[in-house]
């Protein structure tokens, strides 16, 4: 069976609008193989080649004279597509991240746009379904399932692609409890807060997931919980053919 690849994604940007001509400032993703994170990000900070607003920066924190020495989106391209290639990308709002990436891939004269080498997950739609009526944000997910998100006074693109790692597992239903090695200083030149490394069992994307199977007694009580709702759905339950267990009254 072939690995599942999927990659965490996030951006930052000038502004909110592509459409104003907008541009991508820094790139984050988190790679996962069969639900593992592994140590293969990808993250750059970019020259936008214009201003960034002044509403955008407050959320972000990043400013122009940091930017002035990044490189442009042209000069990443592509690296970028090699490493994304193939692999279902996981973003939060995708529609924001996916418009300014095909622009700036239009703008690079790149051939693709995402769609051709991705399939995508949005998890604000997944949270919606999941949830309905209440909040989607990052920070909301990140209090539901119980995501230490308390190094997150600024949105950085990496910071928020690791944390939305850990999200979408828990709400995808396994391996939640990501262990993040955080840099106390929170130096946006170097990272801002980051996840150096992953321990234990996650540091290896190789490693099998552990199985624990039911013992003797666990099984003897779930046989005698099953019987007793063969017994009261008059012998309606189909989800066991396991021996001594009667899909119908006794």
């Amino acid at each position: 069976m072939s690995a599942q690849r999927q990659i965490v994604l996030d951006t930052e940007t000038t502004g909110l609008e592509v459409g104003e001509g907008h541009r991508i400032i820094e790139i984050g993703c988190v790679e996962l193989i069969n639900r593992r994170v592994t140590a293969k990000n990808f993250h750059h900070y970019l020259n936008p080649e214009r201003a960034i607003d002044a509403g955008a920066q407050e959320v972000h924190g990043i400013g122009n004279d940091f930017l002035a020495d990044k490189p442009r989106f042209g000069e990443i391209v592509a690296s970028l597509l090699d490493y994304l290639r193939g692999a279902e990308l996981v973003i939060h709002n995708a529609a924001f991240d996916v418009g300014f990436l095909d622009r700036e891939l239009e703008r690079a004269g790149a051939a693709e746009r995402i769609a051709q080498i991705c399939t995508v997950v949005d998890t604000v739609s997944m949270a919606r379904r999941l949830h309905p009526g209440q909040k989607a944000s990052l920070d909301a997910l990140c209090k539901r399932y119980g995501v230490d998100n308390s190094n997150r006074d600024l949105h950085g693109a990496l910071l928020d692609a690791r944390l939305l790692a850990d999200v979408y597992l828990a709400m995808t239903g396994g391996q939640s409890a990501l262990v993040l090695d955080r840099d106390p200083a929170g130096d946006r030149g170097g990272g801002g807060t980051a996840l150096e490394g992953l321990r234990e069992l996650l540091a290896s994307a190789d490693a099998p997931l552990r199985v624990i199977r039911a013992d003797a007694e666990e099984l003897a009580a779930h046989r005698e919980r099953l019987g007793g709702i063969a017994k009261k759905s008059g012998g309606k339950l189909l989800w066991s053919q396991e021996p001594g267990i009667e899909n119908r009254e006794s």
